[in-house]
């Protein structure tokens, strides 16, 4: 069943039943209402015939005095103890009542009691009489047309509830169609993204249904992160089909050349294994990078924590100075600190230093400040600068300033990018200046507290 037909007959029959129960607790509540009045009208009734026929008791006939009270549908009468009638006045319509069976009451008692399909009021009194015997009076009143009345309510409720039932499936009918609409437009959205295999968005309307606010804004966060992956594996696939055409080729070359004169000259071997070995990890390296970049920033687990950045610093600084035999000088007072994520930190520092190390000879320096909001890093080094007019494009993936160089230092174009990503990602503010054949100075800046 469509959900647009499940909200309709949910919503009919839900509404439907709340109207059966209301009007039911109507109908019987009404009658409640009515027998009880009939019932204390009656009592009533009876009392005032008591005061009445007391004073007069002992002046007139017991027939005479009963004909005198009673009612217009009933009957009226006398009864004794041992259930002997005195006195009794019924009227022709009600005749049928003198076959009732007489009881006899030691108090007073008032009750509904059905007769031969009808329904009545009975009242019985017990008072004195003039003979000083304590006798019953009983009056027996028909309730025939409040009970008529009450049938035709029952029949007014029962075409009120019919009726509204019209009224109840064109509201469930709207209903259903306002709640399907965003999941209609959806679904139409969807369709045609596979139709065009174009990515699209959903038109958030001026509505007050939150829900189905949040629902096209989730749809359309969904769409954003689909695109976004899309796009990346777009890119990863040309990126890599590009770049690994390149150390393929010269692997294919020099395995060719291998094959053919690899053995008669022992110099080309040892030059073609130096260049697949070269261009191999080179292939491996790009290839985590790539793979990296393609990765969400959400998949990255980054963990902001304050971290002792004189210390990170200098512990990365002798590792690579260690691993790369070159001259690092780190300047630093003593337990300067930030908040950032320490291993993507880190991940940076490697990448600048790398970089700094590929194309400069001469001593690398770190310094390191800080003021109350910031603290700050900064990598220089004396090497061959970068051109003024490739400043804007450096972050830009697979970028080189000089191709044949970078080849030659085994770069692949992808660091910075990777270095941009990742700062994107710990909200780190990377600044770099260069002069060409002069040195180039990165700034890392980050927050020293929470913010």
């Amino acid at each position: 069943m469509k959900l647009r037909n499940k909200i309709n007959l949910y919503t009919s029959v839900l509404f439907i039943t709340l109207l059966m129960l209301m009007n039911t607790s109507i109908y019987f509540l009404f009658s409640h209402l009515m027998m009880t009045n009939e019932l204390d009208r009656a009592n009533a009734e009876v009392e005032k015939i008591v005061t009445d026929i007391t004073p007069v008791i002992d002046r007139i006939t017991s027939d005479q005095l009963l004909f005198a009270y009673v009612p217009v549908n009933g009957m009226i009468q006398i009864l004794n103890e041992d259930l002997s009638t005195k006195a009794q006045t019924i009227v022709p319509s009600e005749a049928a009542l003198e076959s009732q069976v007489a009881h006899y009451s030691t108090g007073e008692m008032k009750e509904l009691i059905s007769f031969e399909n009808k329904k009545y009021t009975f009242v019985s009194y017990p008072i004195v009489w003039n003979d000083g015997s304590i006798v019953n009076l009983q009056v027996t009143s028909s309730i025939q047309a409040t009970d008529e009345m009450m049938d035709i309510l029952l029949i007014v409720l029962i075409a009120v509830t019919l009726i509204a039932m019209i009224p109840v499936f064109i509201s469930s009918r709207i209903l259903s169609n306002l709640i399907i609409h965003p999941i209609r437009s959806m679904i139409n959205t969807m369709k045609d993204i596979q139709r065009s295999s174009q990515f699209k968005r959903l038109q958030l309307e001026e509505t007050t249904e939150e829900e189905l606010v949040e629902m096209a804004e989730t749809f359309n966060h969904m769409i954003d992160l689909l695109q976004t992956n899309f796009e990346k594996q777009e890119q990863f696939v040309s990126n890599a089909s590009h770049e690994l055409r390149t150390p393929l080729t010269i692997i294919e070359n020099y395995s060719d050349l291998l094959k053919r004169r690899g053995l008669e000259r022992p110099d080309l071997f040892e030059e073609s294994i130096e260049a697949i070995h070269s261009e191999a990890v080179r292939m491996i390296e790009m290839t985590e990078q790539l793979l990296l970049l393609a990765k969400q920033q959400e998949q990255w687990n980054i963990k902001m924590e304050k971290v002792n950045v004189s210390e990170l610093v200098i512990e990365t600084a002798n590792t690579f100075q260690n691993t790369y035999q070159r001259d690092i000088s780190v300047e630093s007072n003593e337990n300067i600190t930030g908040y950032t994520d320490l291993q993507k930190l880190k991940q940076l520092l490697f990448i600048f230093l790398d970089n700094a190390r590929k194309y400069s000879e001469e001593q690398i320096i770190i310094h390191i400040s800080q003021t109350p909001d910031e603290t700050n890093i900064q990598i220089k080094d004396r090497g061959m600068g970068i051109p003024k007019d490739d400043l804007p494009k450096i972050f830009d993936r697979f970028y080189r300033v000089d191709r044949a160089r970078t080849r030659k230092q085994g770069g692949s174009g992808l660091g910075l990018t990777m270095a941009k990503e990742i700062s994107n990602a710990i909200g780190i503010q990377i600044e770099l200046d260069s002069i060409e054949d002069y040195g180039t100075t990165v700034t890392l800046s980050f927050p020293t507290e929470i913010k």
